[in-house]
């Protein structure tokens, strides 16, 4: 199959298609998967959405019917989602039949979704966060400034300050981002979340950290109601932001529209915060204290038993999707103590992960296991593990997802003897351990054990859980294939002008050959030029823009001509489309036209690209390296491999 890169908008119409407009509640996505809550999982075929080019798997757990596409495409995925006129269907409104629905799924579900929609969105400034206070610590560590022939006394006071607004700011408002966050998800308004957050934390009030360690006092309300900021309380700013949200849908629902405006932020603001100061804040910190407590507790079990437990089932975590819960502990953690020890535990799965599929790549005959590991792999080794999971570890059968479970444990369990923690969240594998630069006997540690993980999994993948199906050599056909003879095609210019070595394109998309090998055109200077069909066959893609015509010939190429560079934004404007979608084309019928003084007018680029997208089904594709051609003159060949029967 010819790799081609993916249609966004096309993939995101497909699959809405599938699932169905009127059984999407609503849709959300994280690193790697589209996430929708749907009414009827039972009426959605996976398999349909399976085939689909682009797609890596599917999976429905936590209440989310997961479709995985892939670090990258899934943004572009879910921004066409999001522009397409289907928009209002997908998000619909508040009414009473969605609130139904929702209420009718379990609690567990509706817990994760919600956890996994209030984190996600915190998770980079968190991890940028922690890059900052590895950053410094390192570079004001005694050791490495001796290499530098200094010491930190020699480091200006002054600098120290400046850098601490990049190290301490996340933290000193995260109940701020955090009841931003939960306002926006329950639909209030996010400003008003932002501000009831500061709120939270206001220098005005006694510092909850301060009044913790005895140097500050909490303000006596009423000579009986201790007040003080909520600096690190997770669950307090979650508390704050649902009760927040709710009351401001409840206000907007009964205020008359002349006074909503003004009085429901007024009232949301007052009543929430009221709520929070009086009482219901610092029993919810209290309730969270003890929940990091019991954690740190579990983390801590004699002779590594926490860790293994950790380890062990947080792949099985990721495999239905709960795993988003571990953010809203991982973050408790991190505002209480500043460190994160969970994530250390977590992040072996991933090495344990590389040593399965590096196991299996190489042992495999199958040409499609090889391919579908080395791109888990290069996935994985940036901390996307799901086309590892999806295209590897249960693909075939379950003894690999076995070895990733028990290794993981045994690294997790090594770790947590040493106490070993990062000072964030958010990285994972090779980015990982950015996240303990802060200790060099952290960092040393973690990276043996890491190694150790992947050799581990390797071995025993190689002794128990290789699937017998890789083994199969899948290049030889079996005895009733029939022979094809190798033919030689030759594809027409398009147009006439001076040639461009494709590699050559402005495009990195192209001149990556990403889309496939081919040549590319100059065009005229001004005017307007006509583009022709280089070879016959079927139109099997015609842009409603006019910028780009597909065409399989009568022998199986995949041709496409695509006039001039980012012209999809102009939607149409100076093209001239005389084809339509799935009509036969002879070599050399008029396409269209493309308007070259429009194009160079909105500063785009009018060059013409014409390539073999399924280059990977030939053996050659090359140009007959003409530096000037004629519309209709021989420019590529290609070359069919020969199938071996």
């Amino acid at each position: 199959m010819s790799k081609q890169t993916v249609n966004y908008k096309k993939l995101a119409n497909e699959i809405i298609d599938i699932i169905g407009d009127n059984n999407i509640e609503s849709v959300t996505h994280c690193e790697t998967r589209l996430r929708f809550i749907v009414k009827n999982r039972n009426k959605i075929d996976d398999n349909s959405i399976q085939n689909l080019s682009g797609v890596k798997g599917v999976f429905f757990g936590s209440g989310q019917y997961q479709v995985i596409v892939g670090t990258g495409v899934v943004n572009h995925v879910y921004e066409e989602i999001e522009k397409s006129k289907r928009v209002n269907a997908i998000y619909g409104n508040d009414n009473v039949q969605s609130t139904e629905d929702r209420s009718n799924q379990p609690l567990g579900r509706r817990i994760m979704a919600m956890l996994a929609g209030i984190f996600i969105p915190i998770v980079p400034v968190i991890a940028a966060t922690g890059l900052f206070l590895g950053l410094k610590s390192t570079f004001t560590n005694a050791e490495v400034l001796k290499l530098f022939g200094t010491t930190p006394s020699a480091i200006p006071s002054s600098l120290i300050t400046v850098t601490s607004v990049l190290t301490d700011t996340v933290f000193a408002f995260l109940p701020a981002l955090l009841v931003w966050s939960t306002f926006k998800y329950f639909k209030g308004t996010p400003i008003i979340g932002i501000v009831l957050g500061i709120m939270l934390v206001s220098p005005i009030l006694p510092n909850a950290y301060s009044v913790a360690n005895g140097s500050a006092k909490a303000i006596m309300l009423f000579n009986s109601i201790p007040v003080i900021g909520s600096q690190g309380s997770v669950l307090t700013a979650l508390v704050a932001g649902f009760i927040g949200a709710k009351l401001e849908l409840f206000f907007r629902k009964h205020m008359p529209n002349v006074l909503e405006q003004i009085l429901t932020p007024f009232l949301t603001l007052l009543v929430t915060f009221a709520i929070m100061i009086l009482g219901v804040g610092p029993i919810v910190h209290s309730i969270e204290n003890i929940l990091v407590s019991l954690v740190q507790s579990l983390i801590h079990l004699p002779f590594g038993i926490g860790g293994f437990l950790i380890g062990a089932l947080y792949p099985l975590m990721v495999v239905v999707g709960i795993h988003q819960m571990m953010i809203a502990i991982e973050t408790s953690l991190l505002a209480a103590t500043h460190l994160n020890p969970l994530i250390t535990l977590e992040a072996m799965y991933g090495f344990a992960n590389l040593g399965v599929a590096l196991a299996i790549f190489l042992r495999a005959k199958s040409q499609n296991a090889k391919e579908n590991c080395a791109s888990a792999m290069a996935s994985q080794l940036f901390g996307v593990s799901e086309p590892t999971i999806f295209g590897v570890l249960i693909r075939y059968n379950m003894r690999p997802l076995f070895v990733t479970v028990f290794t993981s444990g045994l690294g997790a369990a090594v770790l947590g003897m040493f106490n070993v923690a990062a000072n964030t969240y958010g990285l994972a594998v090779l980015p990982s351990y950015l996240m303990y630069i802060y200790n060099f006997r952290y960092l040393v540690i973690y990276t043996i054990v890491s190694v150790l993980t992947i050799v581990v999994a390797f071995i025993l993948t190689n002794m128990f859980a290789i699937p017998k199906d890789v083994l199969m050599d899948d290049s030889i056909a079996s005895a009733e294939s029939k022979k094809v003879e190798v033919k030689d095609e030759v594809i027409a210019a398009p147009v006439s002008g001076e040639t461009i070595n494709l590699k050559e394109v402005s495009d990195p998309v192209f001149s990556s050959e990403m889309m496939g090998k081919g040549i590319a055109f100059k065009t005229p200077k001004s005017g307007s030029i006509n583009v022709y069909a280089p070879a016959s066959g079927k139109l099997s893609v015609v842009a409603k823009t006019g910028h780009a015509y597909g065409i399989k010939t009568e022998h199986g190429a995949e041709i496409l001509v695509h006039l001039g560079l980012n012209t999809v934004s102009l939607n149409g404007e100076g093209f001239n489309v005389k084809v339509k979608e799935g009509e036969s084309v002879k070599k050399g019928q008029l396409l269209g036209s493309m308007d070259v003084d429009l194009i160079r007018s909105k500063k785009l680029d009018p060059t013409i690209i014409m390539v073999v997208t399924n280059t990977d089904d030939y053996t050659k594709v090359e140009s007959n390296n003409k530096n000037k051609v004629e519309q209709g003159e021989e420019i590529l060949s290609v070359q069919k491999k020969k199938i071996i029967s």
